[in-house]
This record gives structure tokens, C-alpha cells and sequence, in this order.
């Protein structure tokens, strides 16, 4: 359901419950992975080739070698989320959904995520104020809602996306350290993070936001939790695709570990709604598309070195959009759609 729609339903349910059950949310987006990789598994034709794995095909074996791909991928995406939940986005089941910004790219999409509608004029990925009011924002203004509404992300363009600066709301992504009450494993976080080697400028270790956000989810229990994830998509841009691969499994497992964490608490539990979903896609041909994403648009403006793609780059714009909680009903393993599968490959 559009964002702005779940933020209602939230904000009605508070209203009709006391406050040991409060409804909670749970976003989740991990940046640029193509519905290939979570519905198909590990691509066997860039596995083998060396460019693209640095002569690691034997240790990415195990990912082609299991009876479902897919599964020995990201197993709790596959076998718990697509039978107790749902997820939209297999193309080869015919399952589909697409981005509707012009741009196919990263803050196009988070703002179309985060407002439920795309705004064309966000047409480059600079990290400038959004003017646009995100629904974190919205149900941090609602009653129950104040201070309890939290944002963590690995790229650093995430305070601009939510606009901490009008909106006041804890955003901690980039290489911020996390404020709270001082404690052993937070002096520890913000030390590990200031002395461990990265390998991008904007973006920082996906461990390190997810361990700030669960640390953030034990001593606060917000109402609401955004947990953005980068490291899929800095990866895929530098043609690393066994890293791709092993950044996809390791965020499946921190997937895992949130909702364990929510079946462990009695706060969360049974009161948590789980969305989990992506800002856009990526090429699949010619064989060395897998690295890029841009709309035919982009690649004549802000992402004019792809021009050599006229067409832009074919299957960018499609995403995929998954969910798990007590009110979502139980797909059972079965494909629903959002889209005509017929204009993206």
C-alpha cells in the first residue's frame, strides 16, 4: 500500500489500541538489487566470469550448486517473507512492479518511496533538502508519534532525502556516529566505525547501520523504523559482483535477525508490520548493463556518461516490494502483480 496509506492505517490503529500494543513499522530498502538476483539467485554467466568476481568463482559456487538459487541467496527473503508474507516483483512468474519517476536511480526513488509519489524535478542524486514531505516526516507530527520515528542509512545523502533540517528527525547515516546514553557497545560501534577502512566515500559499511538501528530499536522501541542499505548497489557500480552477492546474503540476515528480535519482544510482537523494498533496478543486457541503472532521460542529462545507452538501460525502472506482519495476508510462496510486465525486460 502507498506509504502515506500505511502511515494512516498506524496512526487509526494507535487510536484503537492501548499503548503496550501499539502498531509499528518496520522499512526496510536495500539499494539497486534487481529482482534477478532475489526471485532467480547468483546469475551463473557473471559468477563464471573473472571481471566480474576477481577469481572467486569457486568460493560463489555454493550459490548455483543448491537446489534453488534463490534460496541459498537470501533464504529468509525466500522462504520465510514469500510464504508467511507476500512479495511482488518475479517477472518470470509475471509478478511485476515498477518505479514511476522519470529517472530510475536512487533519490528519485527514495523520495518516491518515502512520499508514495515521484517527483520528476529530484532529478540528481546531490544531497539537496527534499521539498517534498516524507511520510516519516508526516507520522512524526501525529499524535503517539513524536520522537518515537527514527532513520538510519549507509549513504550519507539520507539527512538530505528526509530533510532532517525541517523535518527534526533523527536521521544517523553516512559515517555519523550514533548520540545516546553511553554505554559499552555504543562507545564500541562509533569507535569500530571511525578506525575500520572503507571502501566508498559516501557510503559506509551496511553493518553499521544495521547494528546503530537495532541498537536504536532495543533502548528506544520507536514506532517507526527506516533502515536503509547500500552496500548492493556501491558494488554492482564497481563491477564486484561476488560482493553484490555476499552483501545481498549478509542483509538478508540482518533481515532475519529484525524480525527475530520482533518475535523476542512482546512490545513488537504481533503489532509489527515488515516492508522491505528497492529505489530501482538494473540492466541485464548487453552483459555489463548489471553494473548501471539510468531511464532514457537521465542518460541524455545528469547521467550523460551512459549515453552510449540510447534506450537508457533497459529494466532499470523495475523493483520489487515484499512485506510480513499480522496484517498482511499470507501469499503462501504465490506471485501477485502491480504492473503490466509487458515494457520492462
Amino acid at each position: 500500500m502507498p506509504f502515506f496509506i500505511l502511515g494512516t492505517f498506524l496512526v487509526s490503529a494507535h487510536a484503537a489500541q492501548p499503548e503496550k500494543n501499539q502498531s509499528r513499522l518496520i522499512l526496510v530498502t536495500i539499494d539497486g538489487l534487481r529482482w534477478q538476483e532475489l526471485f532467480r539467485g547468483a546469475d551463473p554467466e557473471l559468477v563464471a566470469d573473472p571481471k566480474y568476481n576477481h577469481d572467486q568463482e569457486k568460493a560463489l559456487a555454493p550459490f548455483l550448486t543448491a537446489d534453488n538459487h534463490a534460496a541459498a541467496l537470501m533464504p529468509f527473503m525466500i522462504n520465510i517473507i514469500s510464504k508467511d508474507g507476500v512479495i511482488i516483483g518475479n517477472r518470470d512468474a509475471g509478478s511485476c512492479a515498477r518505479v514511476t519517476n522519470a529517472w530510475w536511480f536512487s533519490y528519485p526513488g527514495y523520495n518516491e518511496i518515502l512520499t508514495g509519489k515521484a517527483d520528476n524535478n529530484i532529478n540528481s542524486n546531490a544531497s539537496i533538502d527534499n521539498p517534498n514531505t516524507t511520510f516519516l516526516e508526516w507520522l512524526n507530527g501525529q499524535k503517539g508519534f513524536a520522537r518515537s520515528v527514527y532513520a538510519f542509512g549507509s549513504w550519507d545523502a539520507f539527512p538530505a532525502i528526509i530533510n532532517a533540517n525541517r523535518s527534526h528527525l533523527p536521521v544517523n547515516a553516512g559515517f555519523m556516529a550514533l548520540d545516546g546514553e553511553p554505554s559499552t557497545e555504543l562507545d564500541v560501534l562509533n569507535r569500530l566505525q571511525s578506525e575500520v577502512a572503507h571502501p566508498f566515500d559516501t557510503v559506509r559499511h551496511d553493518a553499521f547501520t544495521h547494528e546503530f538501528a537495532r541498537y536504536t530499536m532495543r533502548t528506544k522501541a520507536p514506532r517507526v523504523l527506516y533502515i536503509a542499505y547500500g552496500e548492493t548497489d556501491d558494488f554492482a557500480h564497481e563491477g564486484r559482483y561476488d560482493q553484490v552477492l555476499y552483501s545481498a546474503q549478509r542483509t538478508d540476515k540482518f533481515i532475519r535477525e529484525l524480525w527475530e528480535a520482533v518475535q523476542d519482544d512482546p512490545l513488537w510482537k504481533g503489532h509489527t508490520t515488515m516492508i522491505i523494498t528497492t529505489d530501482h533496478g538494473r540492466g541485464q543486457t548487453p552483459k555489463e548493463a548489471w553494473q548501471h541503472h539510468a531511464s532514457p532521460r537521465a542518460t541524455q542529462g545528469y547521467l550523460k556518461s551512459l549515453n552510449t545507452y540510447p534506450d537508457g538501460i533497459v529494466g532499470s525502472d523495475a523493483v520489487w516490494m515484499a512485506a510480513i506482519g499480522p496484517d498482511i495476508n499470507p501469499a503462501g510462496g504465490k506471485a501477485y502483480t502491480m504492473a503490466d510486465c509487458a515494457t520492462s525486460s
